[in-house]
């Protein structure tokens, strides 16, 4: 069964503070942490250890929204965020908050060298 659910820029933003919220409750907290202790600063086991507390956590919220559970939920989920966020910086701040859940911040140098 293929949903072909369309979100706007709101409940997007609804959905993502829910996730969010989710992440920060003590137990869901508690995981994290554990996690990100076990994980330290290799990326891999990021991967390993945060990033499915992070995914599943996303997946008990995106349900109750309609979206398949498992990997269909999160694909479609990240792809109307992906394309909201272009327009919506409160959309892509949100998921920015995520994703800081297990992708270290990227410093972009907004200086463009010459090579003359």
């Amino acid at each position: 069964m293929t949903t072909s659910l369309q979100f706007d820029s709101n409940t997007m933003r609804v959905i993502l503070a829910e996730i969010l919220e989710s992440l920060t409750t003590c137990e869901n907290a508690l995981n994290l942490e554990d996690a990100k202790s076990k994980a330290g600063n290799d990326m891999l086991k990021v991967m390993q250890y945060v990033y499915p507390i992070v995914v599943s956590t996303q997946m008990d919220v995106i349900k109750k929204y309609g979206l398949p559970e498992g990997r269909e939920g999160i694909i479609k989920f990240t792809r109307s965020v992906v394309a909201l966020e272009k327009d919506d910086r409160v959309v892509a701040d949100l998921h920015r908050q995520i994703r800081s859940f297990y992708l270290p911040p990227v410093n972009v140098s907004s200086a463009v060298t010459s090579h003359v």
